[in-house]
Parts: C-alpha cells; sequence; structure tokens
C-alpha cells in the first residue's frame, strides 16, 4: 500500500511521493524555549516522531530537521539580570531534550538553533527585498503581503480578513499585515541579542528563521512540513509566503498535529492551564505517558485527564503480560523472531491510512488476546507468531515495553543484581516446597512480597515482577 497523508494545505489526504524515495525530507518546527515543555509540546513532538518511525519502515532514510528558536521576543522577555536570555535558552532546550529523551522520541537528524543561521537569514532577506517582495524601514525589514498574489494560500484566506501583524513594531510599516523579517535593535534590549545586517543592528523575525533553516538543512523543496495546528497562522502561512516569493519550492505537504485540551480548552501557557512535562513524567511512567499520548489520531484534538494515563496503563499491562508469558514460553526463540518477523497487513493498512495509530493498536491487542489464548492451549507456534507480530508493532510506535530503554529492572548491574537475589530465593522456595517445609516456603514468599515483588507460578516456572504499588 501507499502511504496517504493529509495535507493541511491541499485539504485532503495525498499518497505520499518524496522527491528522493531513499531520502524522505522533513523539517518540522520545533520549541520556542523561553519556558520548560507542557504536555501539548510533548505531544506534538510525538506525533512527527511516530511519522518519523513509520517513513523509516518504508523508506531509506528519513533526514528530520526539528529546529530550536533561541531568539525571540519571549525570551527576551523571560530572561533577567541572573540569567541572560541565552542561558536561559540553553536550560530550557535541556528540559526539552530531557524530556523527549524520557517518552522515547528519537533525536533529530539536525537540531539547528536560531542563532546559528543568522547569516542565511540575512541573506534570504535580501534576495526578497530583491525580488521586490521585502521592504526597509527604520532599522526593520518587513514582508509585503500584496506584492505576493499567493499569500494566504495555506489557510485559504484572503489578506483584509487576516488579523493585523504584531510581531513587531509598526514603524514604517506599509500595511498592517507586513510581518517583521528583521526587527531593529531598540533601547534596553540587550547587545548580546543584537547582529549587524546592511540595515542596522537588529535581530531577525520569528518566521524568517524557519524557512532560512529549512533551506540551509533540507534544501529549496524538501517533502514535508510539520507543525501543531496553532502554528497554521500566521507562522506557517508567512514561511510559505516568504520561501516561494524567495523562489523556493520549500514544502510538498503540510502536516499538523491537533491540539491538546484541558477540559475541552486548547492547553497554552498564556491561558495558565498547562500540564508540565516535569510534573506528568514525575507522576507516570514515561512509556504510560507516550502511549496515553499516541492513542489518539495526530490530527484529532486530544483532552487530557487521569483517566488517559488510568487507560494507557491498563493496555501497556495487557501487552506487557502477553509478552513476558511468550519469552517464558519461547525463551532463546524470542531472539530470532524479533529480527525476521514482519508487520501485520492490517497493521501496515492502518498506518499508511493517514498514520492510524489507534486502528493501529487495535490490531495490536487482538494479536495479544490471541497470543494469550495460545499460550493457554500451549500452541507453541500460534505464541511465536502473536509474539513476533506484537513485538514488530510495538517497536515500530516505540511502545515495546520489553525494550531496554523503558527497562526499570531489568537492565544495568542494578537489575541483574537483584534478578540473581530473586532467582536464589525462588530456587530455595522450590526445594522448601519440594521437601515438603510449607513453613520455610511460606517465609520466603513473605520476604519476597515484603519487598514489593510479586510472583506467578506457571507450568514453565515462576515469574517474577516488581509491584506498582
Amino acid at each position: 500500500m501507499t502511504l496517504r497523508l493529509y495535507d493541511t494545505k491541499a485539504r485532503l489526504l495525498r499518497d505520499f511521493v518524496p522527491i528522493d524515495p531513499d531520502n524522505v525530507t522533513m523539517y518540522v518546527c520545533g520549541p520556542t524555549v523561553q519556558s520548560g515543555p507542557h504536555l501539548g509540546h510533548l505531544r506534538g513532538a510525538l506525533s512527527f516522531d511516530l511519522l518519523r518511525r513509520w517513513l523509516a519502515h518504508h523508506h531509506q532514510r528519513v533526514t528530520f530537521v526539528r529546529n530550536v528558536t533561541d531568539i525571540d521576543d519571549k525570551v527576551l522577555e523571560k530572561a533577567g539580570p541572573d540569567e541572560p536570555w541565552w542561558a536561559l535558552a540553553y536550560r530550557m532546550e535541556q528540559e526539552f531534550s530531557r524530556a523527549y529523551d524520557a517518552i522515547g522520541i528519537l533525536p533529530p537528524t539536525y537540531e539547528p538553533r536560531a542563532t546559528g543561521s543568522i547569516p542565511q537569514m540575512i541573506g534570504l532577506i535580501a534576495r526578497l527585498i530583491e525580488r521586490g517582495h521585502a521592504y526597509a524601514a527604520q532599522g526593520d525589514v518587513y514582508f509585503d503581503v500584496r506584492s505576493w498574489q499567493a499569500y494566504g494560500a495555506l489557510t485559504r484566506q484572503s489578506v483584509d480578513a487576516m488579523e493585523a501583524a504584531a510581531d513587531a513594531d509598526p514603524r514604517g510599516k506599509r500595511d498592517s499585515h507586513d510581518f517583521a523579517l528583521w526587527k531593529g535593535a531598540k533601547p534596553g534590549e540587550p547587545p548580546t541579542a543584537t547582529w549587524e545586517s546592511p540595515w542596522g543592528p537588529g535581530r531577525p523575525g520569528w518566521h524568517i528563521e524557519c524557512s532560512a533553516m529549512a533551506h540551509r538543512y533540507l534544501g529549496e523543496a524538501f517533502d514535508i512540513h510539520g507543525g501543531g495546528l496553532d502554528l497554521r497562522f500566521p507562522h506557517h502561512e508567512n514561511e510559505l509566503a516568504q520561501s516561494a516569493a524567495a523562489g523556493h519550492g520549500f514544502a510538498q505537504y503540510w502536516v499538523h498535529n491537533g491540539l491538546v485540551t484541558v477540559g475541552d480548552q486548547k492547553m497554552s501557557k498564556s491561558l495558565g492551564n498547562f500540564l508540565l512535562a516535569d510534573e506528568v513524567l514525575a507522576d507516570h511512567d514515561p512509556l504510560v505517558v507516550r502511549y496515553a499520548l499516541a492513542a489518539a489520531h495526530y490530527r484529532s484534538g486530544l483532552d487530557v485527564s487521569a483517566s488517559s494515563f488510568r487507560e494507557a496503563e491498563a493496555a501497556l499491562e495487557r501487552i506487557r503480560g502477553f509478552l513476558e508469558r511468550a519469552v517464558r514460553l519461547l525463551r532463546d526463540e524470542t531472539r530470532d523472531l524479533r529480527l525476521t518477523a514482519a508487520v501485520p497487513e492490517r497493521f501496515a493498512a492502518a498506518m499508511d491510512d493517514d498514520l492510524g495509530v489507534p486502528q493501529a493498536l487495535a490490531v495490536v491487542h487482538e494479536t495479544v488476546r490471541s497470543g494469550n489464548a495460545a499460550v493457554e492451549a500451549d500452541d507453541r507456534d500460534s505464541v511465536a507468531r502473536a509474539f513476533a507480530e506484537v513485538a514488530v508493532m510495538t517497536g515500530v510506535l516505540g511502545l515495546d515495553p520489553l525494550d531496554p530503554v523503558w527497562s526499570g529492572t531489568g537492565d544495568g548491574a542494578a537489575g541483574r543484581a537483584l534478578d540473581a537475589l530473586v532467582r536464589t530465593m525462588l530456587a530455595q522456595r522450590a526445594d522448601a516446597r519440594a521437601a515438603k517445609d510449607w513453613g520455610t516456603a511460606d517465609r520466603i514468599r513473605d520476604a519476597i512480597a515484603a519487598a514489593g515483588i510479586t510472583l506467578e507460578d506457571t507450568p514453565h516456572g515462576t515469574h517474577w515482577s516488581v509491584s506498582d504499588g
């Protein structure tokens, strides 16, 4: 099957045909690092992590660029005498990276900071002025929206119906809708936030940053531009206009993820209703957070509540339970099964249909149920087939509970030491039971339980796990 993606600009599902089938190119707007990440940031990053993983399943290579906006009005406003803007931006960038890593988001191929591409931004602005689509005024440079007839193509708005651009001091503007490409330095702003340009000292506007970085790392035309639905206007509309006006092919597909809401209201820092990523990750297993954010279709809104995480935890426990039972039954066979398995056709069909993760997860759980029935029937062939399919499907989604990246006890020296101690106690318990020394067997069982470890006696031996409580 061919992957079909919903193109926000075309407003329809389109067959995905990359410019180069051997190297899919993708640019996603990353965070403005004025403060730490909230759950909406994680959901957005995860949406494109899932798309990237599925693209990698189809194609030889995916070049994935996610920028960091480290110079912006908001960054300057949040900085203070005890922490300059660049130090704040770097500290917040690290917080985003830790949160992304925690829920298994793959690192980008390139992660450029805006401050690292100032010369490219100046060059792009100069090109727009030369082509008659931008003008300098009192130290600022603005994009002339009425000079570009296709302005509004992404969101299908006429210029007069749009909100005025409020991204800069309106000094020298010819039209209230014109947006800033370069912002002249103002009194009171730190000199470290100023760069020299042909139009005087200043710093870039927000929109020009992404156009310049996308061009620098992916060329004049690339496959997919992604971001949150809230970025369609004005940010992505302005990116498209200035890049196209410069003569660049720019993005062939526009893909936007839905927003996270709390009580049906968009989660945002300005509204004060956001859930900080650090707080959510402190209260919930990171794999549970990943599952909860992935379970809804990427284009739909996601209303987050305590039940979202309870349901995700229960779903993961069903998957984990089956995989562990299969490992105990099949033992070393599972290593080869992981290497040779192919995703089931129904799973692939769901993912190819505009990244239908909810439908793909339904296939996962159906396979888990049939696998558990096969375990009960001691049908090794069916267990092996189900194990292979569940492992490869959850692996593609980054949701495999047995992946060492999620392991709390099975990996590392501490995990190996705990496993050795518990297995020694289990052997002693088995010896006591064989000798009908029930008192000793019960004392060992109680000691293990007191340590927060749950035992499961099966026909294939006793299995232990750390209790959630």
